[in-house]
């Protein structure tokens, strides 16, 4: 190796400060590359500034709404009092938790010597990006052209809107406007019953407002497993949440009052309209790569303008590497940065393993929430995989009943032969945190007797995945 090569130092322009650029960038950076990132909303990208973070910390308040709630049958004496939302505080904290995150993001990524340009970027050739800095006093001058051996394109995602339905961000919103709601709503309507309906829903119902929930399908979250589903469904009549199944919303209009909600389908014999106050429109997402130039320099994009990527996030154009939303793999901050950090790990030449989704641990914040990992059980039920199934609901757990937590349950599934855990689900308040020992089992590939044969604490929601684990043994 010549002294030259010996003192080569790699360069990364990264566009999109989310979840997939400022991961990337972090890891890049600390391996030595020289590394540039353009976010042109602000370090976080919406996954942080109006996505994951705000939507979460409205759920965190309409949990701390349930746990009220249910202190009463603890025995805690609430002295009579009125509890409701204060959805302006909510929504400060919000906002400042938002403006937090994103502010720690920058400070980390520039500690690391990361050069990040409040701007937009543009890429104009395998090896070069144009970049307009949002503070430009001279709308004329010209862009600065950044030169580097890799290109990442991590610039999400936006909300889908429908023609019919247009968000006005006073009655009608989408899911990047709805916190801009100061006070509860008198009656929100939902249209779209995936994870971002859901979730919405069940926070604003434990917030306290009356909600009508659409669904085009024949029940809440069509794609997560139906045991779980029905379960959420089951809590939401429990809690006066309303699910219109089997409906299509066609419009969204403004009344004198606040808005109707015109539906097609068979649901909608019984219930061609809907009105209410507020409505949410979460019809998922279009990725943010019109007007990039990626068509110019020959990276491939599907049919609805997605970024095609291989297993270690290349494009077509080998220079040129892409992850998040805007790939449209798994639309999940997790799965962001996984790519980003993939994309690094195959430039810069270090260990890695291409991107592998049936290992992928994903959360739906409802209440309850509903964690999974690995083999789903419409893949057993197809006859994909060969399982042995174990459901054991939470109402035998001690640690359940102390907490008044007791709606939920943990199924594990077993390879067939084998005992290998495969998969799992958990239903529960915090099942975000329980989730992380079956990814573990599933990931290097456990026995569930590993499962039950490790210590768990007396009384735990845990212990109930052991005991799952347990009576999954098979005697040799």
């Amino acid at each position: 190796m010549t002294e030259e090569n010996s003192t080569f130092i790699p360069s990364l322009t990264i566009i999109g400060g989310g979840p997939g650029g400022y991961e990337a960038a972090m890891v890049a950076a600390k391996l030595g590359a020289r590394v540039t990132l353009v976010e042109r909303q602000g370090l976080g990208g919406a996954a942080v500034l109006t996505d994951v973070v705000p939507s979460k910390t409205l759920i965190a308040a309409a949990d701390s709404m349930r746990r009220v709630g249910a202190s009463v049958d603890l025995g805690v004496d609430l002295g009579g009092g009125d509890v409701h939302a204060d959805m302006g505080q909510v929504g400060r904290r919000i906002l400042n938790l938002a403006h937090e995150q994103s502010s720690d993001i920058r400070a980390g990524l520039e500690r690391v010597g990361v050069r990040v340009i409040d701007g937009v970027g543009r890429v104009v050739g395998p090896h070069e990006v144009s970049v307009r800095a949002l503070d430009d006093a001279d709308a004329g001058a010209e862009p600065e052209i950044i030169t580097s051996d890799a290109i990442l394109v991590a610039v999400g995602a936006s909300p889908r809107e429908l023609p019919t339905a247009v968000p006005d961000g006073e009655r009608i919103f989408n899911w990047k406007q709805v916190y801009n709601l100061k006070e509860l709503p008198e009656h929100l309507i939902v249209v779209g019953s995936g994870v971002t309906g859901a979730e919405f829903a069940s926070a604003y119902n434990r917030l306290g407002a009356k909600v009508t929930l659409v669904s085009s399908r024949d029940r809440v979250l069509p794609g997560e497993d139906a045991d779980a589903a029905e379960l959420l469904e089951k809590v939401f009549e429990g809690n006066g949440l309303r699910v219109v199944s089997r409906s299509r919303a066609e419009s969204v209009e403004r009344t004198e009052t606040g808005v109707r909600v015109h539906l097609s389908g068979e649901g909608a014999e019984d219930t061609p309209s809907i009105e209410g106050s507020h409505a949410l429109v979460a019809v998922g997402g279009v990725p943010n790569t019109a007007g990039l130039g990626l068509d110019d320099v020959g990276v491939k994009l599907t049919g609805s303008g997605h970024v095609l990527v291989d297993g270690v996030s290349r494009t077509s154009v080998p220079s040129i590497y892409a992850a998040g939303d805007c790939t449209g793999k798994l639309a999940l901050a997790s799965v962001a940065a996984m790519q980003g950090r993939i994309a690094v790990a195959h430039l810069l030449g270090d260990a890695l393993k291409p991107l592998r989704p049936h290992l992928l641990a994903s959360n739906i914040f409802t209440s309850p929430e509903i964690a999974t990992v690995g083999v789903t059980q419409a893949q057993v039920d197809s006859g994909q995989y060969q399982a042995d199934v174990l459901r054991l609901d939470f109402h035998t757990n001690p640690r359940a009943k102390m907490s008044g937590a007791e709606e939920g349950f943990v199924k594990i599934f077993a390879r067939q032969g084998s005992g290998t855990v495969i998969g799992g689900v958990v239903v529960s308040p915090r099942a975000s945190e329980l989730i992380y020992a079956l990814a573990l089992a599933v990931t290097h590939k456990l026995h569930v007797d590993d499962l039950a044969d490790t210590f768990t604490v007396y009384p735990s929601m845990s212990g109930s995945i052991a005991e799952a684990a347990r009576r999954l043994h098979v005697r040799i």
